[in-house]
């Protein structure tokens, strides 16, 4: 009668079992499932599940190991000691295959943080390296304008050069012809003198307006380099 009742309370133990054994199976299966898919997308929350799954077969096997020994017939002692038994190595696969798809799973994670460590590296190398473009190009614009600004100041010097050269021309003709006049007409060397003079200034005048403009050339030229 003992044995009868024993063997009715593990019978519900072991049928208890049994649905978490297939609970825990087919969780091991969709988590294959998803990791095989081209995603690989993992569900923390079904892992979970099936860990607590394989979690209360192995205490309910405690429990089984317990009542099998109970039971007064050896021969069902020996018939519930192998179920038992069995439960629990089904168990302990389960526990190994879901341990296996863990460590698959942290694996992948961590490639992926690799991967997108190096990505995020790489293009801030690549970022620098623009920006090193950007100012090396913003600096040979920079020469470039320079140099078109020193060549204009120094065509605007050649040609105001240029012209006092033209003027000087000019002015010695003007002045051999005003000699010719007065010779003609018989003026006197004092006219002729402050004339003289005068011309002499006049050269001063333009000889310093020149070397101004050299001297302006010459420090717009330092001051654009």
């Amino acid at each position: 009668m003992a044995g009868t009742e024993g063997g009715g309370t593990l019978s519900e133990v072991y049928q208890s079992a049994r649905k978490l054994l297939l609970r825990a199976r087919d969780g091991i299966e969709r988590l294959e499932r998803f990791e095989s898919s081209v995603s690989g997308a993992d569900s923390p929350e079904l892992s979970f599940a099936v860990k607590k799954y394989i979690s209360q077969i192995h205490s309910l096997c405690a429990d089984m190991d317990r009542l099998w020994r109970s039971i007064p017939a050896k021969s069902q002692r020996d018939l519930w000691k192998r179920k038992v038994e069995q439960v629990a190595e089904e168990a302990d696969s389960l526990k190994d295959s879901l341990d296996k798809y863990s460590m698959r799973n942290q694996k992948r994670m961590l490639e992926a943080n690799e991967r997108a460590e190096l990505l995020g590296r790489a293009n801030g190398e690549s970022a620098h390296v623009l920006r090193i473009f950007d100012e090396e190009a913003q600096a040979m614009q920079s020469v470039r304008n320079s140099s078109r600004m020193l060549q204009e100041s120094f065509e605007t010097g050649t040609a105001i050069l240029s012209k006092y050269a033209e003027q000087r021309d000019r002015l010695k003709r003007a002045q051999r012809k005003a000699l010719d006049v007065l010779n003609t007409v018989g003026l006197s060397n004092t006219v002729l003198r402050l004339i003289e003079r005068r011309n002499r200034v006049d050269s001063w005048i333009k000889y310093a307006g020149m070397a101004l403009t050299v001297v302006i050339v010459y420090f717009f030229w330092k001051w654009t380099r």
